[in-house]
Parts: structure tokens; C-alpha cells; sequence
């Protein structure tokens, strides 16, 4: 029996789907991440916007159009958010975002289940990683409950996995794994115990020397303690993804964020103090029901201020059951595109600058399409190769220039 899983969404999901797909290799399934023919679907949904729960329907149909017999199973973060939008597809199975593994056993067995969001980490992944970048789940849920979004509805609280079981999947990570990328819906909130420790936990990874890279985190992590642990590894890698979602002190309250604009360039700053080149890149939503054309400017300038590498751009999408979508009339769609548009405009300068200030790196690559050999240096500038290179290694390069969404770059 051949059993397709699809990934929408997060790396967190694409690690659990990954995990999901060695768990029924080892019970004799031949089981794949590609969408192709197979006898059964399981299909791992998103909800971080309308349209991600838009697209994790159609990947049902997608997934029919390859076998129009094959059995479907969904679970994930779109499917706990509101089930009802897939049970009524003749689907077999819905679950939501816990026990996920369970959904192995339930392939057999056309049953649906309705599972609590767990109060504790559930430490059943464990993924067959087996390219040059391996990501890692270190934590799951959020306590942050910004306005705008229904990640802490449906992932529940913030739990922390056990540093040991961390440590002990990576010491277990083949050769050919060079970098390792911690992922999590709040990385910055990873505990032991009742006390932060994400710096902890990359000092006991830095020892088996892999690359080490952090996912998107929230800034209130950055300080002068955290900054002079990282400073001290040997591995990390010197990428930000700092989550600013507005430049603007009074959408930022209005969203419920946790910082003003002055705190989050004094992180900017540390940053920059202990990794001067460091790539800082962030995550930006325009149109929030309370942004005026005002607020939108001021968000402009902060980020052309700050100075990131690169932005990610997300019109506003109303979630219902959050409280801006209860107590704020959404803007038009117009509006949020064109300031969409200005602000892609405004990425794009801002990441040409950053590439014109690195004149060398460090390269793992990841993949040849054609002529080049691809892969990302230690602050996140891919890098487009022409000389000869195997895929896994990791080369010192010269950066030479923009190039499509990335750089040119030559060996030395």
C-alpha cells in the first residue's frame, strides 16, 4: 500500500509530516511527501490565514485527481480550527493538531476523532532526516494570543520538549545532515523547566558540529545574556527572523503585540553588535483593520530604518474566533494589496543592499538546478554557484553580485 503525506503550512508541520512518513516506512508502507498516485492521502492542513485553509481543502481534490479512489485522511491546524470543513468531504478520518502519530494506526480504520489539545509536549516525532538541513521540534503552542491570530486556539499553550530527547535525535543525525534548524510555533519561548533556555539547548547542540539555525522567533528573547551565549558557539548561524508584523506603535498595541517599535531596534542594535552582518529578516502584516494610511507610512520608513535583508508579506486575513476579527471592521482588499505592493517594492531594495554588503560566506549546498549548485550562506543569502561543488558540502565563496531571489557567487 502506497500513502502520499502533504504538507501545508509551517516547518513545524513539515517536520511532523516527515516524522509521520518514517513511522509508516518502518511498519512496511511505501510512503512519500510527493503529491503522485497512491492508495491513501494524509493530508497535514494550515490555518495561519483563509487562504491556507482554502488551499489544504483543495488539496483534497488535487489529491483525487491522482486516484480517485484513494483513501483521505486529514489532521493539522485547519482541521482542528473547524472540522466540519473536511468531514463533510468523504474523507475517512479528521483529527486535529494532537496525537498525530495516531493517525498511522487509523489508516485501517474509517473513524473520526476528536482529540484535546495536550497541556504537555508530546514527544512521539522522530523523523528520518536524510538531506544536507534537518529540521528539529523543540516546542509546540503559544501563549501570546496576538489579536489577529488563532495559532494559540489551536495549537494550545506553550510546552517545551525535553532538552535530553533534543540532544539525543541529534547526535543521531547521519554525516550528510550539515545543519540542523530548530523549529517551533514560539522558538524564543523554548523552557526547561520554568526558565527559558534556548541558549542552553544550542550550547549542547554546538558540540556535534552541525550548523546551527533558529526559526522564527519572537524579539523578546534578545538581551546581552542571550547574545554573548550565541557569540560564543562555533556553529550558529548568524539569521534572525525577527517577527515584526508592524512598524507602528499603535497597531502594534491594537494586535496586541508585546513590544513598541523602540524596543524591537534596541534588539535590531544587540544584534548587530555581537553579528554585524547578520541576516534579520521578518514577517510584516499590512492592512490590520485599525492600519491608517498614516500607519502604514510609519511602518514604510521603520523598516527601510531598520534595515532587514528580507521581509515576508501578509495581507491581513480575518480569523474568525480571534479578537480583531470581533471587534474590528476588516479593510478592503484593494487596500491591503497596494500596500502589499509597496512594500514588496521596498523588500526587494533593502535586500540588494544586504547582499552588497557581504563580500564572502559560507555556503551549504542544498541542491543543483542546471547550471548552478544552490544553497544558503550562515546569514541566509541563498547563493546561486557556478563552479563545481557536491551537494552537502559546505565552501567558502565569494559573493559577486544580486542575482533573482538570491546571489552569484564563485568558490575560493
Amino acid at each position: 500500500m502506497k500513502i502520499s503525506v502533504l504538507t501545508l503550512g509551517c516547518k513545524v508541520n513539515k517536520y511532523e509530516s516527515d516524522s509521520i512518513v518514517f513511522e509508516l516506512n518502518k511498519r512496511g508502507y511505501e510512503s512519500t511527501d510527493k503529491l503522485e498516485f497512491a492508495d491513501a492521502y494524509i493530508i497535514n492542513t494550515c490555518a495561519v490565514t483563509n487562504e491556507a485553509e482554502k488551499k489544504s481543502r483543495q488539496m483534497i481534490e488535487r489529491a483525487r485527481k491522482f486516484n480517485p479512489n484513494a483513501k483521505i485522511y486529514v489532521m493539522g491546524c485547519a482541521s482542528q480550527n473547524r472540522p466540519e470543513q473536511f468531514s463533510d468531504r468523504n474523507v475517512e478520518a479528521v483529527i486535529g493538531t494532537a496525537n498525530k502519530m495516531q493517525i498511522v494506526d487509523l489508516i485501517d480504520n474509517k473513524k473520526d476523532f476528536s482529540f484535546d489539545i495536550p497541556n504537555v509536549y508530546e514527544d512521539n516525532f522522530f523523523s528520518d532526516q536524510k538531506l544536507s538541513r534537518a529540521f528539529i521540534k523543540i516546542q509546540d503552542g503559544c501563549n501570546n494570543f496576538c489579536t489577529y491570530c488563532i495559532i494559540p486556539y489551536i495549537r494550545g499553550r506553550s510546552r517545551s520538549r525535553e532538552l535530553s530527547s533534543i540532544v539525543d535525535e541529534v547526535s543521531k543525525l547521519p554525516e550528510n545532515v550539515k545543519e540542523v534548524v530548530l523549529v517551533g510555533i514560539d522558538v524564543a519561548d523554548y523552557k526547561v523547566g520554568n526558565e527559558k533556555a534556548l541558549g542552553t539547548l544550542l550550547k549542547r547542540l554546538d558540540v556535534f558540529g552541525k550548523r546551527l539555525r533558529l526559526s522564527s522567533m519572537e524579539d523578546n528573547l534578545i538581551d546581552e545574556k542571550f547574545m554573548q551565549e550565541l557569540s560564543s558557539l562555533k556553529n550558529f548561524c548568524p539569521h534572525f527572523h525577527l517577527s515584526l508584523q508592524t512598524g507602528c506603535d499603535e497597531v502594534l498595541k491594537k494586535m496586541n503585540r508585546k513590544y513598541t517599535t523602540a524596543e524591537f531596534e534596541n534588539s535590531v542594535n544587540l544584534i548587530r553588535k555581537y553579528f554585524p552582518l547578520a541576516g534579520i529578516t521578518t514577517d510584516v502584516i499590512v492592512g490590520f483593520p485599525t492600519e491608517t494610511e498614516e500607519n502604514f507610512v510609519s511602518t514604510s520608513n521603520f523598516i527601510k530604518k531598520i534595515g532587514f535583508s528580507q521581509l515576508h508579506i501578509f495581507p491581513y486575513s480575518k480569523r474568525d474566533g480571534t479578537a480583531s476579527a470581533k471587534l474590528f471592521k476588516d479593510l478592503p482588499g484593494d487596500v491591503k494589496a497596494c500596500r502589499a505592493k509597496k512594500l514588496e517594492e521596498i523588500g526587494k531594495q533593502l535586500k540588494k543592499e544586504f547582499i552588497s554588503k557581504n563580500k564572502t560566506g559560507k555556503v551549504l549546498i542544498e541542491e543543483r538546478n542546471g547550471d548552478y549548485f544552490e544553497g544558503y550562506t550562515e546569514n541566509y543569502i541563498k547563493c546561486y554557484i557556478k563552479d563545481k561543488c557536491e551537494v552537502g558540502e559546505v565552501v567558502s565563496v565569494e559573493i559577486t553580485g544580486a542575482y533573482k531571489d538570491g546571489a552569484l557567487a564563485k568558490r575560493i
